[in-house]
């Protein structure tokens, strides 16, 4: 099963994710972690571009669309080697970042038409002023702004694709946020909730 987690900055994913990888381990499940961008080559060079200035510009944007999307099919490919069969595999971001962080989403959407589809996405869902807050305590209205409207791209997500998107309220406690992430994957893995809140 591929299991991704997205939402906003701040919103607890990689608190989560190792949260959940430990309880699908204890279990009995076997699990492996990936993030996006990878550490391959292609994941180095967009980690270098993200942190210019010029980032957002609109030629450098498009060619980080681009280069996520090779990036995923090098992920495509890794997922596909026999040390993946039978594993969970759980990922810090996904394509659906890409169409949430972007413009030009049917552009996006068509360079990434080969990239693997989760079974499972966990939005935590996230109050923009608390992503802020946890990111770095100032309220800057560009970013909060941005930010707003990365949401809302989320929730559109959710909304046409209801199947595949489950929505965790990430205002809640990180506890809170666990176990309604543990009652949202446990039947598609039949595992047992008894004692979870």
């Amino acid at each position: 099963m591929y299991i991704v987690l997205e939402g906003i900055d701040g919103a607890g994913k990689s608190t989560q994710i190792s949260a959940l990888k430990g309880w699908l381990e204890d279990s009995g499940l076997e699990v492996e972690t990936i993030v996006e961008p990878t550490d391959s080559d292609i994941g180095v060079l967009i980690r270098k571009i993200l942190q210019n200035p010029n980032a957002t510009d609109e030629n450098i944007q498009k060619i980080l669309g681009l280069l996520f999307a090779a990036d995923r099919l090098l992920l495509v490919d890794k997922i596909a080697k026999e040390e993946y069969c039978n594993k969970i595999i759980i990922s810090d971001r996904s394509f659906y970042s890409s169409l949430a962080y972007q413009n030009h989403p049917e552009w996006i959407a068509e360079i990434n038409k080969f990239a693997k589809k989760p079974d499972i996405v966990l939005l935590l869902d996230l109050d923009v002023d608390l992503a802020i807050e946890r990111c770095s305590g100032e309220d800057e209205f560009e970013k909060k702004s941005f930010l707003i409207d990365v949401k809302n791209s989320y929730l559109d997500l959710a909304k046409d694709d209801k199947d595949r998107f489950k929505i965790i309220n990430a205002n809640n406690g990180p506890k809170k946020v666990q176990s309604d992430i543990k009652k949202a994957i446990a039947p598609f893995l039949g595992i047992c909730l008894s004692g979870i809140d």
